[in-house]
């Protein structure tokens, strides 16, 4: 049964014919077939590994340009994140390039310390271009900023930058003098109150929620649930936007959360006409530990969540605190699923891990 799903999807390239976009459900059929095209049971290793102990490599996103990848990730070094560039021929053997938003000399600015980026408007195709899009003769990046020095210390609010220039150049992004959304606002939702954190954006052609430009993200509020406060747990919500600049939030709820610790970091890709949310959990399941899963919509308001194994999670010396926070490339018939690696020393790196066998990273993180 498994085998025969997983032929019909990649002979056909949609996603069963029977699945129309009026459903809010995505069938069990249809999950299983999602979760054989995206899996990635060979571990490749370390791909971008920090130069010293004292910093803390994040949230890995990748884009295509002519021939060439393009990684941004965020950097922690003890003060805040910084967003960095990085370059590949082949998705396996990166190198730093430079920055692309860095700590403010002004620590006056509401993000003068916190600068975690990620590309916004990348083409969603599964299997596509992968290209970063402009809108408006710009690149955009949303992001989380903040003032205060520390891990994920302080305000944290969600903003936007944007360049004119080549994104796969490292340069500075310039950034809106505002944050597009706080925890401050007054329209503010209960499961939200505290920070936000990751943003993921995408150009929905379509329109499928009525609006071009749709963010997810995740946050955290400060609210009880059975006697019980939940103000570390995060869980993921959307905004949509006409132009990217002005943001109203989109619903009440989240769009996907569970009853316990992170739901977070979604990034979206469309197969067929399904779009499949790639996210990190943490402390819920048994309530330890941090890996990749996915969820998948018709509509990008209702979501079905994946119930069987996980994307992943932690197997390797070099991930065996957390495995989380999800890009998956396919290119060439091959899938590259790049995830934040913890060890149990709290160093942390870029990690991928392929649909088939490439071998192993000679990269280890430093004594």
């Amino acid at each position: 049964m498994k085998k025969s799903i997983a032929i019909i999807f990649l002979q056909v390239g949609v996603v069963m014919a029977w699945a129309q976009p009026a459903q809010k459900t995505v069938p069990d059929s249809v999950m299983l077939a999602v979760y054989e095209q995206v899996k990635t049971p060979y571990k490749y290793g370390l791909v971008v590994a920090p130069a010293d102990n004292g910093k803390k490599l994040d949230c890995p996103t990748v884009f295509r340009k002519g021939n060439t990848w393009f990684m941004t990730y965020v950097n922690f070094d003890g003060r805040g994140y910084e967003t960095w560039l990085a370059q590949s021929n082949d998705l396996l053997h990166w190198k730093t390039l430079g920055r692309l938003m860095s700590f403010s000399s002004d620590t006056t600015l509401w993000d003068a310390n916190q600068k975690a980026g990620y590309i916004a408007l990348q083409d969603l195709q599964w299997g596509g271009s992968y290209q970063w899009q402009p809108y408006n003769k710009k690149y955009w990046m949303s992001y989380f900023g903040g003032r205060e020095c520390g891990y994920e210390a302080g305000l944290l609010s969600l903003g936007m930058a944007y360049t004119t220039k080549d994104p796969s150049k490292p340069h500075e992004f310039q950034r809106q003098s505002q944050p597009i959304l706080t925890s401050k606002d007054a329209d503010v939702r209960w499961w939200e109150n505290k920070k936000q954190f990751k943003s993921s954006v995408i150009w929905d052609k379509q329109k499928v929620t009525g609006y071009p430009f749709v963010m997810f993200y995740n946050a955290n509020g400060d609210t009880a649930i059975d006697n019980k406060k939940t103000r570390w747990y995060e869980r993921i919500g959307m905004a949509v936007s006409n132009d990217m600049i002005n943001w109203k939030r989109f619903q009440t709820e989240p769009v996907l959360h569970h009853p316990a610790g992170i739901t977070g970091d979604a990034v979206i890709q469309q197969i067929g006409n399904v779009y499949v949310m790639f996210y990190f959990g943490a402390f819920w399941q048994d309530r330890k530990g941090a890996f990749n899963r996915f969820a998948c919509s018709y509509d990008l308001v209702h979501w079905t969540d994946w119930q069987g194994d996980n994307l992943i999670e932690s197997s390797a010396p070099y991930d065996e605190r957390f495995a989380h926070k999800s890009f998956v490339v396919k290119h060439n018939g091959v899938v590259y699923h790049f995830y934040c690696a913890v060890n149990n020393k709290d160093q942390r790196g870029i990690a991928v891990a392929t649909s088939a066998d490439l071998g192993k990273s000679t990269i280890e993180f430093a004594d």
